[in-house]
């Protein structure tokens, strides 16, 4: 089950260099001139979780793995991209594809650092970067609609569907408003989903600073950081380059480093949760001798789907799944004293899975 965060934003606003930060690699080529990022770069990154080293350590735990999260480098967008302009075509086709849009604002100054438009204002860059993603999500729906009503007027029951959920797309488009913002009942959410719309998926921004600015922030993060709240939207002050220091420092020596910036853990470590967060997703660990591992769910899956993200024959033959919360595993220190203490549950398919369950599962082979 793979979740993807796209990165996006105009050139030269520092994703590159954030990718390269998360990934630990120089997969991303950072380079000072617009569209040096011409294919997608990939990276899967671990979701840094101190649970899990501390459910390891009780069980005495040969192996540590985290569970991971997909983010992808897009290439820069600029004016027009919704018209084909520079990558733009590509650069919509990348974002389609992705979960959440992670969108990097640049907020320092640097004279070395060339903005494509020529000035430092974060939000007019997320507003020229929303209305491209508006204006091509409201072309695709304008686009789709006549096929729809023609077999609409056939009877098709689920054309008339589609066509109230389109509809209330295009109200929100055409006044100049995200997909995103759309009233939904439960029962419409997964539908509305699979329209494709570019707009329609979470965003997170992250406020990039300058060296200086990466643990407070300065004030040209402060004012994007109150458009964000203003959208209902969430955001992260980071300094890129500093992520891209630390990330290539021997462990042992990151704390330190941080620490004399006044930071008390990398930036990337809160970005990452927090893409975590906008997916909507959980956290359940199975615990052992061999491994402690930690697994993604979707919150408000039950228990025979968490059980088939480990494998699809747990789902399939599904029975029980045992579980301890997390807080009653470290109190009895381990499965044992849990026990002993009441806190070990038998739960049947119906079980919803909470965050930081530990688990096993019982099923038929």
């Amino acid at each position: 089950m793979g979740f993807k965060c796209g990165i996006v934003g105009l050139p030269n606003v520092g994703k590159s260099t954030l990718f390269n930060a998360l990934t630990q690699t120089a997969a991303a080529q950072a380079a000072n001139y617009p569209f040096c990022t011409i294919e997608p770069n990939v990276g899967d990154v671990a979701v840094p979780d101190p649970r899990l080293e501390t459910l390891a350590k009780i069980a005495g735990s040969q192996e540590i793995i985290p569970t991971r999260i997909t983010f992808v480098d897009i290439a820069g967008l600029v004016r027009g991209a919704s018209k084909g302009e520079g990558l733009g075509n590509q650069f919509l086709a990348n974002i389609r594809e992705v979960d959440a849009v992670v969108h990097v604002l640049r907020c320092f100054e640097d004279d070395d650092i060339t903005h494509v438009e020529g000035r430092i204002d974060p939000q007019a860059d997320a507003e020229t970067v929303e209305t491209e993603l508006m204006l091509a999500d409201l072309e695709s729906l304008e686009k789709r609609l006549p096929a729809l009503e023609k077999k609409a007027k056939g009877n098709d029951k689920e054309a008339k569907e589609t066509i109230a959920l389109v509809t209330k797309a295009l109200a929100l488009l055409r006044d100049g408003k995200p997909a995103r913002l759309a009233e939904l009942t439960a029962e419409e959410r997964a539908p509305f989903a699979r329209l494709g719309l570019m707009t329609a998926k979470p965003v997170l921004y992250v406020l990039n600073v300058e060296e200086a600015s990466a643990a407070t922030g300065n004030a040209i993060s402060a004012r994007a950081e109150e458009m964000a709240k203003k959208q209902g939207a969430r955001s992260v002050v980071i300094s890129a380059r500093i992520e891209e220091e630390v990330a290539q420092l021997p462990d042992g020596e990151r704390a330190d480093f941080l620490a004399a910036i006044g930071l008390s853990e990398p930036g990337l470590n809160r970005l990452i949760r927090a893409g975590y967060d906008l997916l909507g997703l959980i956290t359940f660990f199975t615990v052992g001798p061999k491994e402690a591992r930690a697994w993604t769910v979707p919150a408000g899956s039950r228990a025979p789907q968490a059980a088939g993200v480990i494998h699809t024959d747990f789902e399939q033959g599904f029975i029980r799944a045992e579980t301890i919360a997390f807080d009653d595993y470290v109190a009895g220190k381990g499965e044992a004293g849990a026990r002993e203490a009441g806190k070990f549950r038998l739960e049947g398919k119906d079980y919803v899975v909470q965050d930081g369950d530990v688990m096993h599962f019982r099923f038929n082979t």
